[in-house]
């Protein structure tokens, strides 16, 4: 095993274990089983809402999400500039265009402002907006209140990408129950894992059992294979479903764990002048994925990239908050609204090792490094 701490890592042991190897001897090896029909009761019911469908990856769902709103080509969909491209992609995916929106500095969530301003100017130019994608950044809920506030004016659903705030809420209401519906990631490096998946939630029935019958190859219900839709292969396997219900039946415990070490960040920079944990206003209500820092390098003498180094010679991974869509080549020319918030964070952000899946020494050892450093 390497000595390399990574940001976070799959937190499992010999409960996950014993569930995929269950999994294996019932026989239930292939997509579908009864894993994951009770992996999605089981969430839904986490979250509150009634239909969960378990799928290949959080970009599966969004792809289906979308597509089951009507998105095509000619349509716009506007989304956080400051999320993972998977977000983007899976707009490209259906043919329509991606139009960006900067977020609040202290949540580098989407701005509402900023989407009332973007929804005014589409709708004054004629363009239909099929959907808007609000992100929640690093495990912090996006301002839905506000947000489905709006898109209800302008009569605009909201598909959440909920990928990273698993276990977080806003005023009250779990991440994940938003929307017409919302996706959520279980990537290896999530606050939880089946290795490889997602899952879009939702509490309308028809919205599932459309989003359903597209990840199962659009299959049509008689003995033959009988396609009047395309489809995709975008099912859940069941040894993974076993491996994500063991993994939520621990999802408060990782959470916690995450959370502690944060404090303990903000712990050890409370101290050095020109840093500040980011996202810290509000964050009882944070799942605490992935705990990042802003660095103001005209105080501090340092900048990210120095600290960065400084980490990675003691084999410890760290990496720049997401670097916004609006600043990717392959999105260059896309149109968007702006204020520079993203840029700041992806200019001055740093995300720290957050797994809850760490060992005292191996936090110890992050620590140390820190403290080195900035001494």
């Amino acid at each position: 095993m390497s000595d390399r701490i990574y940001l976070s890592p799959p937190d499992v042991g010999q409960l996950e274990e014993d569930a995929v190897v269950a999994a294996l001897r019932s026989g239930w090896v292939a997509p579908l089983g009864p894993d994951v029909d009770a992996f999605e009761r089981e969430l839904a019911e986490r979250v509150g809402v009634a239909h969960g469908v378990a799928l290949s990856s959080g970009t599966a769902a969004l792809h289906l999400g979308l597509l089951t709103l009507g998105v095509g080509p000619g349509d716009v969909v506007i989304t956080s500039t400051l999320t993972f491209a998977a977000t983007a992609n899976a707009i490209v995916y259906t043919g329509a265009e991606p139009y960006f929106v900067d977020v609040l500095p202290h949540t580098g969530n989407m701005d509402p402002s900023l989407l009332r301003i973007a929804l005014e100017r589409l709708r004054d130019a004629g363009e239909r907006v099929a959907a808007i994608i609000p992100v929640d950044l690093l495990g912090k809920a996006a301002d839905y209140t506000s947000i489905l506030a709006i898109a209800d004016e302008f009569e605009v659903p909201v598909l959440a990408d909920a990928a990273e705030s698993l276990g977080a809420t806003h005023r009250g209401r779990a991440a994940g129950s938003f929307g017409r519906a919302s996706i959520v990631s279980f990537n290896g490096n999530k606050i939880m894992t089946t290795s490889g998946g997602g899952m879009l939630l939702t509490d309308d029935g028809d919205f599932a059992e459309r989003v359903r019958y597209l990840a199962t190859q659009a299959r049509q219900p008689v003995l033959h294979y009988e396609h009047t839709d395309i489809g995709y292969n975008y099912r859940m396997s069941n040894l993974l479903a076993a491996l994500g219900r063991a993994q939520l039946s621990r999802l408060d415990e990782m959470i916690a764990r995450r959370r502690g070490l944060r404090d303990s960040y903000k712990s050890l920079f409370a101290d050095v002048e020109g840093v500040e944990v980011f996202g810290t206003v509000d964050d009882e209500h944070d799942n605490a994925w992935l705990t990042s820092i802003l660095i103001d390098s005209s105080v501090t003498g340092w900048t990210p990239g120095d600290l960065t180094a400084a980490l990675a010679a003691d084999r410890i991974e760290a990496r720049p908050i997401w670097k916004p869509m609006h600043l990717q080549p392959v999105f260059e020319g896309a149109r968007a609204e702006l204020s520079g918030a993203g840029d700041h964070l992806f200019n001055a952000g740093l995300t720290l090792p957050s797994g809850s899946a760490s060992s005292d020494e191996e936090r110890g050892r992050v620590f140390a490094a820190i403290t080195r450093f900035v001494s």
